[in-house]
């Protein structure tokens, strides 16, 4: 049947109420509160469930799957123009920026090449099967649109409904594994506030106090010109058409070359950017207004990747799914539980209760579970892990496009021993040069022990 724009609507239409109905659910249900699931989850199941693939009682078209692969090159691009480029990484947030980086790798690193020499042999996967796991946990919605598009483009048809069931996975071991680990540090004294209940807007999702309501960003034209969201929404678009046609031209001069339209859409605004500098005009577009154009791409990925996984292309693979996501969860306890405590010195909680949540959902993610034990955000777990992500960036950003490119060309097991051997390499760096606080010490535990000893003295007076 011939797509038509009325396909378009439905499908936008339907995900777009279902968008709100989420928002509404979270709003009101004590559940989804507990759990901090995101609109764009529930939304995404909702699809699932009322969708072709299991009731049908929503009418989404068959290519309901492929809009992922846009959004995500919205995302990318506008990544590209709002990204900061300046600063360096610091010597205080040196053991976040190298905790990161080694969990980050070693989870790309490891389960590739689990896919490769355990899953595929045992389970008669495709190599790229491991590559799953950490494109859905570590990576989330967004790795897993970029490279589960990517290879489905190259014929791998269940990829993308692995990277999403992955991504889903991943954000409930997350906020259940993270619930329990923070209570259990505020019951046990290890959190810099024994009381870490989250705020109101936070378990719900809506801001109630208009005062306490934040900006999307700020407009850089007058409406007399032109409307300023149409221009950042225009100049994101046109980004992504000039990637998608320059992707065209490539494949018509080598029809064995499969770039990805994400990775292309970052390259190109980049470009963009470059040249907005070059005619002086570097502010011509908002950053805040970018980035509320790739959270509102970002939903509607999450919402429609959820919604699009089909069940029959993962029954096949649910026992060695199942192996999949025990070994995960397990790597990521023990980086919480073991390695955190080694890296951070007795204040360990904040940093890696933080470090679980993006490790297997998103930042996110990281920063709802942080606020549990640390509602003030009084431990500087962001300011360090803010200053560390600019040494950090360019391993999450290359791994999601170098990932696929790599299973193209038939380098999988290379770069699964590539990616394990950084991790290893930065470890050793670590332990060489002593970056591991002694017992006792640790990045934020002078701050703390003062914030205690003022509380003392305030308590005395």
């Amino acid at each position: 049947m011939e797509f038509t724009p009325n396909d378009l609507l439905v499908d936008v239409g339907w995900i777009s109420f279902l968008l709100v109905v989420g928002n509404i659910l979270r709003n009101r249900i004590a559940l989804l509160q507990k759990l901090l699931l995101p609109a764009p989850i529930t939304a995404g199941l909702l699809g699932l469930l009322l969708g072709p693939e299991v009731l049908g009682l929503i009418p989404f078209s068959d290519q309901v799957g492929n809009y992922t692969g846009i959004l995500i090159a919205f995302v990318f691009a506008s990544i590209a123009y709002s990204m900061e480029l300046s600063g360096s990484v610091s010597h205080g947030a040196r053991n976040m920026w190298s905790y990161s980086t080694i969990m980050f790798m070693g989870q790309w690193g490891l389960f590739i090449l689990l896919g490769v020499y355990f899953f595929a042999p045992v389970f008669n996967t495709e190599n790229w099967f491991g590559m799953m796991l950490p494109v859905g946990f570590v990576g989330g919605f967004g790795s897993a649109a970029a490279v589960g598009s990517a290879l489905e483009d190259a014929g791998a048809e269940a990829a993308q409904s692995l990277g999403f069931t992955s991504a889903t996975i991943g954000t409930l071991v997350a906020i259940i594994g993270g619930v329990i680990v923070a209570n259990w540090g505020i019951r046990a004294g290890k959190s810099t506030e024994l009381s870490g209940d989250l705020p109101k807007e936070l378990r719900t999702g809506f801001i109630a106090d208009a005062k306490e309501r934040p900006s999307i960003g700020k407009a850089t034209t007058n409406p007399s010109a032109i409307e300023p969201i149409a221009l950042h929404v225009g100049f994101v678009t046109f980004t992504v058409l000039l990637a998608y046609t320059i992707n065209n031209g490539v494949s018509a001069i080598w029809p064995s070359v499969s770039i990805p339209l994400f990775a292309m859409s970052f390259l190109v605004g980049l470009l963009g950017r470059f040249a907005l500098g070059l005619f002086n005009r570097p502010d011509y577009l908002d950053r805040d207004t970018v980035s509320s154009i790739s959270g509102a791409a970002t939903d509607y990925l999450i919402a429609f990747g959820v919604a699009s996984i089909v069940p029959a292309a993962i029954v096949d693979y649910w026992v060695a799914l199942v192996v999949m996501f025990v070994l995960g969860t397990a790597y990521c306890v023990f980086f919480l539980l073991v390695v955190s405590p080694k890296f951070f010195g007795t204040y360990w909680l904040e940093r890696g209760l933080f470090g679980w949540g993006w490790a297997t959902a998103a930042v996110a993610t990281g920063i709802a579970l942080l606020k549990m034990v640390d509602p003030k955000l009084r431990s500087g777990t962001l300011n360090e892990y803010g200053v560390a992500y600019v040494g950090f960036a360019p391993f999450e950003l290359g791994m999601t496009i170098i990932a696929p490119i790599a299973v193209l060309a038939g380098f999988t097991a290379g770069f699964g021993w590539i990616s394990l051997a950084v991790a290893i390499g930065i470890l050793i760096t670590v332990l060489a040069l002593k970056w591991v606080p002694e017992k006792g010490d640790g990045p934020g535990g002078e701050r703390l022990r003062k914030l205690q000893e003022s509380a003392r003295k305030h308590g005395e007076g």
